[in-house]
């Protein structure tokens, strides 16, 4: 599959169509909301390793540039402290959905395996959204082939 028939597979597929992207910049936690996909320069083809079967995936990947301007034009809204990321026994990208997730319902996280085509990570105001932290996997083709199954 190419890059545009993976986002466009996902897309289509997505339980959530609304999406809500973190960053750490200056050792301050940031998020940024998207109503529909994610914007289409944060979206990059990528591959697993060799050992892991050299699928093609889909990473969220926020330049230093694009960075600048969500914070210079006011559309990252601070959310904690980057040092939050590392605690615990989780990544950084579960740290952040449990920072978010907190935050925004006021519910404790817990850590599901939720399919991506059958609910978003959270529900706010009856919507369902996914979230993602900088350098996360979007999807990767076994993930698309399985949901297209």
């Amino acid at each position: 599959m190419t890059r545009e028939e993976m986002i466009r597979n996902y897309a289509t597929l997505a339980a959530a169509h609304k999406y809500i992207v973190g960053f750490e910049s200056a050792g301050k936690l940031y998020y940024t909301v998207y109503a529909g996909m994610i914007a289409d320069e944060l979206l990059k083809l990528d591959r697993a390793s060799s050992k892991k079967g050299g699928m093609a995936k889909i990473r969220v990947r926020l330049s230093a540039k694009v960075k600048a301007i969500l914070l210079h034009t006011g559309k990252a809204i601070e959310c904690g402290n980057a040092a939050e990321l590392t605690a615990g026994k989780y990544n950084k990208g579960e740290n952040f959905e449990r920072v978010i997730t907190e935050k925004l319902t006021g519910e404790t996280w817990i850590k599901d395996s939720v399919p991506f085509n059958v609910a978003g990570d959270i529900q706010l105001n009856g919507e369902e959204i996914q979230i993602k932290f900088d350098g996360a996997e979007l999807t990767n083709e076994r993930t698309l082939a399985r949901a297209m199954a």
